[in-house]
């Protein structure tokens, strides 16, 4: 069976654009970007209200932690994706 040369065209265009695909997809924008590390860290309520606390972490960026109504001076465990501004309580016991 011959292909025809529009159809070898096609097949040279569909393989180019898989190759671009696995260039851009791999060395341009990587995928796993997207998934961050998750930090566990002990830290000090600094500030608390409207439903929110407030406490700073070892990377720097103040995180905030939605629907918690725990006093300032709590000490508490949150986990907080590496570079982004808000937390969740791990264990509020602590």
């Amino acid at each position: 069976m011959e292909l025809s040369d529009g159809q070898k065209y096609g097949v040279v265009f569909l393989g180019s654009l898989a190759v671009a695909g696995i260039v851009l997809g791999t060395l341009v924008f990587p995928f796993w970007n997207f998934i961050r590390e998750d930090i566990t860290e002990q830290v000090e309520i600094f500030s608390s209200a409207d439903g929110n606390c407030y406490v700073d972490t070892s990377d720097g960026i103040p995180k905030t932690i939605e629907d918690c109504n725990l006093k300032e001076g709590t000490v508490v465990t949150i986990k907080y994706g590496d570079g982004l501004p808000w937390a969740t309580i791990v264990n509020p016991n602590e």
